[in-house]
């Protein structure tokens, strides 16, 4: 395996792992105030394009890392624009420590 295929691997698992704390934070607490709508509609927008070009290309690199990278940047704007009783019952069944 040569070192690009590697920094590409390690840069992959880096960004798309990037958005795992801001997710659970926001499942943990339910706020989403200081986050910006603007900058989660291009987050996702530029996801989703990169996942596209993935998939046109048949790189699965691309569209795996691009495609998790679009869930979790996704379901942090959805948390951002959704309504507060909907974002408490979304929160809700995804707390781990509420279904432990």
């Amino acid at each position: 395996m040569n070192s690009a295929v590697i920094i590409g691997g390690v840069a992959a698992v880096a960004s798309t792992s990037s958005f795992v704390p801001q997710a659970y934070k926001i499942i943990r607490t339910r706020d989403t105030s200081a986050i910006s709508s603007g900058m989660y509609l291009v987050t996702v927008a530029a996801f989703a394009l990169w996942t596209a070009y993935g998939a046109l290309l048949g790189e699965w690199p691309l569209i795996a890392s691009n495609g998790i990278s679009l869930i979790l940047s996704a379901f942090i704007l959805t948390m951002k624009l959704l309504p507060p009783p909907a974002k408490e019952r979304l929160a809700d069944a995804l707390d781990p420590a509420k279904n432990a």
